[in-house]
């Protein structure tokens, strides 16, 4: 005889309990993503401390050569980077984790202090520079697609080569010589002329953000002055980023079309630009959100070269004299800024692209 073994029948009222992410998979994805965040921003700035030390303290590298030995060995046992190096290391993690970033060499001010100041202005030139990408590359992608191997579409692409591989200190020089110099229609640098950041000097509390601070003069003058400005630099940040979004939506729209659904409504009789604007638009832009973060790196980037080229007074522009000083204590502090910028940013695209994407999930 054979006996079957059983398993116990749970009490009356039991219940099996079993954790569920809030939020479900997404949540789980976002959760995930967001602790990622930590190791990201810790690699970050351990790479830049190790960068900033390879040759050598920063009070050398700015001061050497302007001051006695004596003196400058003074200088660099009251700043401490006489200390073994993982004393200097940790010490400075401590300072990030409660936000000082130390103080500048070349000018003695707060980084923090610097950053504020100059921070806004690059955070519109970024904003406007990642507009015209958008409201160049999409369009210009959508119909690159829909001339397919045609004319235009070729046109675009070669568009697409040059504006992608032209540097951006050239197209600056070139654009301001043609629409300042020639045309006389664009101022040819700065952010703004000396009337108009007067005015927007005397506002309470300005924000440093001009185009917000000269809405709030009510000078309409002021706005248009501001807006002109911005006109050259934000094509010269915008027009490479626009490039790879134009090559994107190109490909993702023409791969669009080979797919069922799309086959289904050409044989309902849709025209190809209607295939094109409702089938093939939406499922294009989901690459383009994929890639957003690492467009907001080159374009903090590039936004060195093009605040140098206009004069424009951002965290470019004040990189660009900090390395000249040799300042590093100020070039560590703002590299940081943008490292963690960037993550951040890296940050937000992932959490778009999961709420418009279901397939993306861990």
């Amino acid at each position: 005889m054979t006996t079957l073994a059983t398993t116990p029948a749970p009490e009356p009222g039991a219940t099996a309990r079993t954790f569920t992410f809030p939020g479900g998979a997404l949540g789980r994805y976002l959760f995930i993503r967001f602790l990622l965040i930590i190791p990201t921003i810790f690699i970050l700035v351990t790479m830049v401390f190790i960068i900033m030390r390879v040759t050598g303290d920063p009070i050398t590298a700015s001061q050497g050569g302007r001051l006695s030995p004596d003196q400058l060995a003074a200088l660099i046992h009251e700043a401490g980077y006489d200390r073994p190096i993982i004393v200097q290391y940790l010490e400075y993690l401590g300072q990030i984790f409660t936000g000082d970033l130390g103080t500048t060499i070349s000018t003695n001010r707060p980084v923090v202090e610097v950053l504020t100041t100059y921070g806004p202005a690059s955070l519109e030139l970024a904003f406007y520079g990642m507009l015209v990408a958008f409201a160049v590359g999409i369009p210009l992608g959508l119909l690159a697609a829909y001339h397919r191997d045609k004319a235009p579409d070729a046109t675009f692409r070669v568009f697409a080569v040059l504006a992608y591989a032209t540097p951006v200190f050239f197209a600056g020089i070139m654009l301001k010589l043609v629409f300042s110099v020639w045309l006389g229609w664009l101022p040819v640098s700065g952010r703004a002329s000396t009337g108009a950041e007067l005015q927007m000097q005397l506002l309470p509390n300005p924000t440093g953000l001009y185009t917000i601070d000269a809405i709030r003069t009510g000078d309409p003058a002021v706005l248009s002055d501001v807006l002109q400005h911005a006109v050259l630099p934000a094509l010269v940040l915008g027009l490479a980023t626009a490039s790879i979004f134009l090559r994107l939506v190109r490909t993702n729209v023409i791969g669009t079309f080979s797919t069922e659904y799309v086959d289904a409504a050409r044989s309902r009789g849709v025209s190809e630009y209607r295939l094109v604007r409702t089938h093939a638009y939406r499922p294009a832009l989901i690459p383009i959100i994929t890639v957003i973060g690492l467009q907001v790196a080159i374009v903090l980037g590039g936004a060195v070269l093009t605040e140098t080229t206009f004069e424009w007074k951002g965290l470019g522009f004040i990189l660009t004299e900090f390395l000249r000083a040799r300042d590093f204590v100020a070039v560590q502090g703002i590299v940081v800024l943008l490292a963690i910028i960037v993550a951040l940013t890296n940050f937000i695209v992932d959490v778009i692209a999961a709420v418009i994407d279901p397939r993306v999930r861990y």
